[in-house]
């Protein structure tokens, strides 16, 4: 029987991240069914760090997180943000009043006539484009690199990584928890539940109760493009309504419908339906060309009913803390989350670095959703 003083349950960027950082203090496991960490939301994201896309917290922690990339890059010696320009286009009345709206709460937003919209993006068709605003401080991100960081720390510090070990049962005693994962069996004090669209399954074999998880299928498509011009130099173009975006990538062109599908976990299959949409809306905005798909896949983005992350223990169930909810923002704000997460499951209180992020313990924790149930 092994023993720490904490088992993380998934080793996506969650759990990798949450360990990370919990092993500067305690001793730490992390299992994950699945043969390596990188199968399921982590391997299939966009790839990008949005400072203006999410909720007010979203925003508020992803912010926080770039000195922390910044941190993680010169210590890896090799750079996790690439600055790349988040175009928002508004192309009728709904997504007219995004963009104002967006404006209005982002301080990263800069507002832009639609002729300026098109000198930052030359393939936007003019007669299309009714307003529209930049974020200039996104950027591309290295998703592989952050994440292989996170377990360079967890190796530096003694943490222990089980995969293909999927977690069969998790019962509590005087003492703590035994948490039986593939054929290990653990004694720790804490189990923090980073499990992704499994959170809910995982609670149920500790007897904890859940936290409706809202697996949600995210579309993506990979196209080859007609557009004559340098296409690494484009922005990261999205419709202010998110009904698709798309970005350079290798280049070619990355494009998503943005669709979000309420499915049950495991391995979404991309929705052709939707990338015909969304190649439709495209070339209806644009001139980039995209006509073929060359490679499409599909990932999960997990949301709770109020779409803000939960991080932290039922009041009624101590020592079983949750880690999930991210919804699509999980990467872009994984390094303060993480911090934020660590605080609360080693010390049952935020630190003053993680307290001035301005994102309260209790907004997170998982008793606000009976609250509003109730």
């Amino acid at each position: 029987m092994l023993s720490s003083d904490v088992v993380v349950v998934g080793a996506g960027m969650a759990g990798a991240s949450v360990a990370a950082e919990l092993s500067k203090r305690l001793s730490v496991v992390v299992v994950e069914a699945a043969a390596s960490g990188e199968e399921h939301s982590t391997g299939r994201s966009a790839a990008a760090f949005l400072p203006s896309y999410g909720s007010a917290w979203v925003r508020a922690l992803t912010e926080a997180s770039r000195p922390l990339y910044d941190a993680i890059s010169a210590e890896s010696g090799v750079p996790l943000l690439q600055l790349r320009s988040l175009l928002w286009l508004a192309t009728d009345e709904p997504s007219e009043d995004a963009v104002t709206e967006l404006v209005r709460t982002s301080p990263h937003m800069e507002t832009l006539t639609p002729a300026q919209a098109r000198a930052l993006y030359p393939p936007l068709r003019a007669e299309r484009v009714r307003s529209a605003a930049v974020d200039r401080s996104a950027a591309d991100l290295d998703v592989a690199g952050l994440h292989q960081s996170y377990f360079r720390t967890m190796r530096q510090r003694g943490a222990t990584v089980l995969f293909n070990s999927a977690v069969r049962d998790i019962k509590r005693d005087g003492q703590g928890w035994h948490v039986a994962a593939g054929q290990h069996v653990i004694r720790c004090a804490k189990v923090v539940n980073a499990a992704g669209a499994w959170v809910d399954q995982v609670a149920d074999r500790a007897g904890i109760p859940g936290i409706r998880i809202q697996p949600r299928r995210r579309t993506a498509f990979v196209s080859p493009t007609r557009y004559d011009g340098d296409v690494c130099e484009l922005p990261l173009a999205v419709d202010a309504c998110e009904r698709w975006y798309v970005k350079p990538e290798a280049g070619l062109m990355l494009g998503s419908p943005a669709d979000a599908t309420e499915v049950s976990p495991g391995r979404p299959r991309p929705d052709e339906l939707e990338i015909a949409r969304a190649l439709e809306a495209i070339e209806e905005t644009t001139t980039l060309g995209l006509r073929s798909v060359q490679r499409a896949w599909a990932g999960l983005r997990n949301f709770v009913a109020d779409h803000e992350p939960v991080v932290g223990a039922w009041s009624a169930h101590e020592g079983f803390y949750f880690l999930a909810g991210q919804g699509g923002y999980g990467i872009q704000m994984a390094p303060a989350l993480a911090r934020l997460a660590a605080d609360i499951v080693a010390e049952e209180a935020l630190s003053g670095e993680t307290a001035a992020y301005g994102v309260p313990a209790s907004g997170l924790a998982p008793d606000r959703l009976s609250r509003a149930a109730t």
